[in-house]
C-alpha cells in the first residue's frame, strides 16, 4: 500500500502541474511562475497533507521519501534545462552577436557587483570578504528563470534572446568564480573547507595556494571549458555512430555525458548549472547529433519540459519561505537597499548595454528585468556565505527575501512590458543572419 500511497501524492502533483499553468495564462501569468506559486502553496507542510490522504487509503508511505524524490527530480530537471539551453548556443552565432553579449555580459556583472559591494559595505565597511561575497550575488544572474521566460516568449532563435542568454552564463560563471575567491579568503581565516561540497578545491590546505588560488582557479575552469567544449564532441561522434536516432539507449548515453560532465565540474569547483549548460553547448557540435538525432531532441524536449523542468519550479516554490518577509522588519534597511540597489544596478546596466548594442531603450529594459531574478545559484551561493560566516544571517534573510521578491513578479512583468509597449521580435533586423541548420537545433513551438 506504500506504492499506492506514493502514486495518489504523485498524481496529485502531477495534476496540479498540468491543470493550474493554463489557467494562470489567462492572467499573463508565466507557467514559470504559476508552477512556483503552486509549490508555495504546498510547501514542505503540504507533503504531510498529501500524507493524509495516503492514511485514509491505508498506507503510510513517509513524506520525507516524497519529499526527496520531488527534490530528485527538481535536480534533474535543472540538468535538462541548462543542457537544452546550450544547446540553442551556437558558438557561431555568438561571433555575430559578440558586441551585444560583451557589452551585456561585461556591464550587468560590473554594476550590480559594484552595487552590492556598496550595500554591504555601507554595513560592514571593515568586512572585506563579506563585501566580495555580496557583490557575486548581485552579480549572479538565475539562468532557470531567464530561458523558460525566454522560451516561452518563443524568442530563443532571434539576436535578443541569444544575447540574453549568452551573456547570463558567462556572468554566472564570472561571479561564482569571485564567489571561490571570497570563499578561499575566509578558509584562510578558518582554516576549514565548506560542508558537502565534492570541489577539489576545498579539500586543498589554504596555504598550498596562497594567493595563487584565483588564477590556478580560473585557469582550471577555462581548461575545464575548452576541454568539454572540444572533447565532448567527438566522443560523442563515436558513440552515436553505433546507435540510430530511434535507439532508445540513446537518451540514456546523452544523459550520461551531460551528468558526467556536472560531475567532474563539480569537482571542479564548477556550478551544476555552468556545467549543464557547457556539457549541452559542447553536445550540439557533435556531427552526428546535429544531423541525425531530430528524434532525440523530441524525446529530451517530451521528458525536459514535459516532466521534469516543472518539478524544478515546483521544489523552488516548496523551498519559499514566504514568512521571510515578514519576519525581517528590524532588518527592513538591509533588506531595502539589497532590493533597491539589485534590481536597480540589474536594470540600469541591461538597459545601458542593450542601447549600445543597438537595441533600443524599450527591449534594453527588458533585457534588464529578465536579468533581475536571483534563485537557485544565488541561494545556494549565500547559503555556502553563512556557514562559512562570511554574512550573517541578516543578509542572509534579505537574499531569501531578494529572491522571493525578484522571481515571482519578474517574468510577468516582462510579459506586460513587452505587450504594452508592442514590442516585436520578428522584424528582419531582430534574426540572427548567420541561422541555418547547424544551429536550428531544438523547434519549439510558439506558445
Amino acid at each position: 500500500m506504500a506504492s499506492l500511497n506514493f502514486l495518489v501524492m504523485f498524481l496529485v502533483l502531477v495534476t496540479l502541474i498540468a491543470l493550474v499553468p493554463p489557467f494562470f495564462r489567462r492572467f499573463k501569468v508565466p507557467q514559470v511562475v504559476a508552477i512556483m506559486v503552486v509549490g508555495i502553496i504546498i510547501g514542505p507542510n503540504g507533503i504531510d497533507l498529501l500524507q493524509h490522504v495516503g492514511v485514509i487509503l491505508g498506507s503510510d508511505y513517509p513524506a520525507e521519501g516524497l519529499y526527496s524524490i520531488i527534490e530528485a527530480f527538481g535536480l534533474l530537471g535543472l540538468v535538462f534545462l541548462m543542457a537544452l539551453a546550450g544547446m540553442e548556443v551556437n558558438l557561431r552565432v555568438l561571433k555575430s552577436e559578440k558586441k551585444a553579449v560583451s557589452l551585456l555580459s561585461f556591464l550587468t556583472f560590473v554594476l550590480p557587483a559594484a552595487a552590492g559591494y556598496m550595500v554591504y559595505d555601507f554595513f560592514r565597511p571593515d568586512d572585506a570578504v563579506g563585501k566580495l561575497l555580496y557583490a557575486s550575488l548581485f552579480a549572479s544572474h538565475s539562468v532557470g528563470i531567464i530561458f523558460p521566460t525566454i522560451r516561452e516568449l518563443n524568442i530563443v532563435k532571434t539576436r535578443f534572446g541569444v544575447s540574453v542568454l549568452a551573456s547570463t552564463v558567462i556572468t554566472d560563471l564570472a561571479s561564482l568564480v569571485m564567489l571561490a575567491v571570497a570563499v578561499q579568503m575566509k578558509r584562510h581565516a578558518l582554516g576549514a573547507g565548506v560542508k558537502g561540497s565534492l570541489s577539489l578545491f576545498d579539500s586543498i590546505d589554504p596555504a598550498t595556494l596562497g594567493s595563487a588560488f584565483f588564477p590556478t582557479f580560473l585557469v582550471v575552469v577555462l581548461a575545464y571549458i575548452a576541454l568539454t567544449i572540444w572533447l565532448i564532441p567527438y566522443i560523442s561522434d563515436k558513440i552515436f555512430r553505433h546507435l540510430t536516432p530511434k535507439d532508445d539507449s540513446s537518451l540514456t548515453i546523452f544523459l550520461m555525458v551531460v551528468l558526467l560532465v556536472v560531475f567532474v565540474g563539480e569537482l571542479l569547483g564548477v556550478n551544476v548549472i555552468v556545467g549543464a549548460f557547457i556539457a549541452g553547448v559542447a553536445l550540439v557540435r557533435s556531427k552526428i547529433v546535429k544531423k541525425e538525432c531530430h528524434l532525440l531532441q523530441k524525446k529530451l524536449e517530451g521528458i525536459g519540459y514535459g516532466l521534469l523542468v516543472p518539478f524544478l519550479f515546483l521544489t523552488i516554490g516548496m523551498k519559499t519561505d514566504m514568512g521571510v518577509l515578514f519576519s525581517a522588519w528590524e532588518n527592513m534597511a538591509i533588506v531595502a537597499l539589497t532590493v533597491v540597489g539589485l534590481v536597480g544596478s540589474k536594470v540600469f546596466s541591461g538597459w545601458l548595454a542593450m542601447v549600445l548594442a543597438g537595441f533600443g531603450h524599450k527591449k534594453g529594459v527588458c533585457a534588464g528585468l529578465m536579468t533581475v531574478p536571483q534563485l537557485s545559484a544565488t541561494l545556494a551561493a549565500a547559503t555556502v556565505g553563512l556557514e562559512l560566516q562570511i554574512i550573517d544571517p541578516n543578509f542572509f534573510n534579505a537574499m531569501v527575501c531578494l529572491s522571493i521578491i525578484t522571481t515571482l513578479p519578474v517574468p510577468t512583468l516582462v510579459n506586460i512590458a513587452i505587450e504594452r509597449w508592442n514590442i516585436k521580435f520578428d522584424k528582419p533586423q531582430d534574426q540572427i543572419q548567420t541561422l541555418d541548420e547547424e544551429y536550428s537545433m531544438l523547434s519549439f513551438p510558439p506558445n
